[in-house]
Formats: C-alpha cells, sequence, structure tokens
C-alpha cells in the first residue's frame, strides 16, 4: 500500500502518468512494495544481492517499465543493482526516479547501479528524475553507476534530471554503441544553497555509423558547485555532437569539461561549452511587463532547463 507520503515523491519523480497501466516495481526504504508485470515484460528479485533483473521479450510495443525508489526520514544507504534486458526489435519507455523525503534523519543516501542492454533494432526512452526535500538540516545524496551496451540498429532516448532538493549527485555512466546505433542524452540539472553535482559520461562509439549526442542544462546558484566531464570516443566511422550550456548566479562555481578522442579518420565529432549569467536584456524586457527581478529570473530559469 502506497502512503500519502510516497504518492507526493512519485508524483515528483514520475510525471509520466501511465504507472498503473505499465509494469512496475515502486522501492520504498529499501523494499519492494508494489509489482505489476506484463505478458511480455517481467520484474525478478535478484538472487545474490539487493535489486530487480527487468526482462523485456523481443517485439514488445509501446509499453513502459516504472522503477522509482523512495526513501522517507531514515538514515540509510540504500543501495539497488538494478539489470534491464530490451529483446530486439522493441520499442518501450522505462521511468526510473528517486525520491528522498528526509525531515529528521542526519544522511540519506540512494546508491543506484544499473545495467542496460538494448538488443539489435530496439528504440527505448529512458527517464530518470532525482528529487529531494525536507524541512531541516539534513543530507540527500544520489549516487548512480550505469552502464549501457546499444546493439546493432538499436536507439536510447535519456532524459537525465535533477531538481531542487539534492544535497550531493553523483552520476557516473559508459556506453558503448555498435552499428547503426544512435544515443541522444539531454542533461537538465538545478543547484543552490552548498549543493553540489558532477556528472561523469563516456561514450564509445565503437560500430560503424554510430551517432551520440549529449545536450547538458545546468544552473547553478548561491555557493553551489558543478563539475561535469564528457568524454566521447570515435572508434569507427561515427558522429558525435557534445553542448554544455550552464547559467551561473551568485558565488556558485561551475566546471564544464568536453572532451573529444578519435582512433578512426572518418570519425566527426564536435564539442562546445558555454557558462554565463542572464543576459540584462532579456531581464529588462520581462521586467518591463510586470514582473519583479525575482520572477523575471525565475521565468528564464524554467525556460532555460525545459
Amino acid at each position: 500500500m502506497v502512503s500519502s507520503v510516497e504518492q507526493k515523491i512519485l508524483e515528483k519523480i514520475d510525471d509520466t502518468n501511465e504507472l498503473k497501466s505499465g509494469a512496475h516495481n515502486i522501492r520504498s526504504n529499501g523494499e519492494s512494495i508494489s509489482r505489476s508485470t506484463s505478458r511480455t515484460i517481467s520484474i525478478k528479485n535478484k538472487e545474490d544481492k539487493s535489486g530487480i533483473d527487468v526482462i523485456i521479450q523481443p517485439n514488445t510495443k509501446n509499453q513502459s517499465v516504472h522503477v522509482p525508489v523512495v526513501i522517507l526520514n531514515q538514515d540509510i544507504t540504500d543501495t539497488v543493482y538494478n539489470t534491464f534486458d530490451v529483446g530486439e526489435n522493441s520499442d518501450v519507455t522505462i521511468v526510473a526516479g528517486c525520491g528522498i523525503h528526509n525531515c529528521n534523519a542526519q544522511k540519506t543516501e540512494h546508491v543506484g547501479i544499473h545495467e542496460i542492454f538494448i538488443h539489435k533494432g530496439s528504440k527505448v526512452k529512458y527517464l530518470e528524475k532525482h528529487y529531494a526535500e525536507s524541512t531541516g538540516k539534513s543530507q540527500k545524496i544520489f549516487n548512480t553507476k550505469t552502464t549501457i551496451e546499444i546493439e546493432e540498429e538499436g536507439s536510447l532516448e535519456m532524459e537525465l534530471v535533477q531538481i531542487k532538493g539534492v544535497d550531493d549527485g553523483n552520476k557516473d555512466m559508459e556506453i558503448n554503441l555498435h552499428n547503426n546505433a544512435r544515443l541522444i542524452i539531454t542533461e537538465r540539472i538545478f543547484t543552490e544553497l552548498e549543493q553540489e553535482a558532477k556528472s561523469n559520461v563516456t561514450i564509445n562509439l565503437v560500430g560503424e555509423d554510430a551517432s551520440a549526442q549529449i545536450v547538458s542544462r545546468t544552473v547553478a546558484k548561491d555557493e553551489s558547485k558543478q563539475k561535469f566531464y564528457f568524454m566521447m570516443n570515435g572508434k569507427n566511422k561515427s558522429r558525435g555532437h557534445i553542448e554544455c550550456d550552464s547559467i551561473i548566479m551568485s558565488n556558485a562555481t561551475v566546471t564544464s569539461i568536453p572532451a573529444l578522442s578519435a582512433s578512426c579518420e572518418d570519425a566527426e565529432l564536435i564539442h562546445e561549452a558555454a557558462i554565463g549569467k542572464i543576459a540584462s536584456d532579456q531581464l529588462m524586457k520581462l521586467m518591463s511587463l510586470g514582473l519583479t527581478e525575482e520572477e523575471a529570473q525565475e521565468t528564464i530559469l524554467q525556460g532555460f532547463l525545459k
């Protein structure tokens, strides 16, 4: 049974409105509290460690898998190992958000270790949101480590979002793309106060005509710190593009390092990065319409992170 507080957190990290119709596993305070499967999607507990195996049969179309994690008022480090195996010629959505509601615990940490196998010709959309809230001083920490294999003609579209409340977020990811595989990553991160966020993403364009694109948009306020390292390796005839844009405010610090490496003369790789403040003409235009300076800033930031 999902409590009202758990439901509130679930709505923050999974707003697709498909939870009841798709296969799902809801994890709360280290235990599964709700699970459903479908004819072509199975979810089973791992036998040797905490976590689940999600097996999606070949030719599964227009179905979704939701695996949200919720932690409520616990001094806990919740570590989970999840494996997703997407059969050939499937078209599915995976939603894997995590939310913390921490009012009185000193430190709450979620560690997510994921493996994703996308087999030949499959199309996957992967959505991951991290959200935390508290009424007092507490540490809310998210650490994720993800390895992904995209086989021939497979595609993956990832939307990675860290919204308000996360004190320390660390993302470590390595992705291998084979012949004609395709990847698009959209990352959106917001930090304020003394929060920190780090991303370390490595993309290996292994197969011929593989392609990848990363678009990272972040906002850093107050004393917060952000550090991003994106490496794209062109190991065959391939195409890759990295785009990093950040807005910095107050005394925040942003370090953005897009990197390219090619070991094939037919690899076409591009990167660009920009860090700056909100343009004064944008503020003036919105303030001329009756918004206060704070309201104008918030409107610009919301549009930037869409």
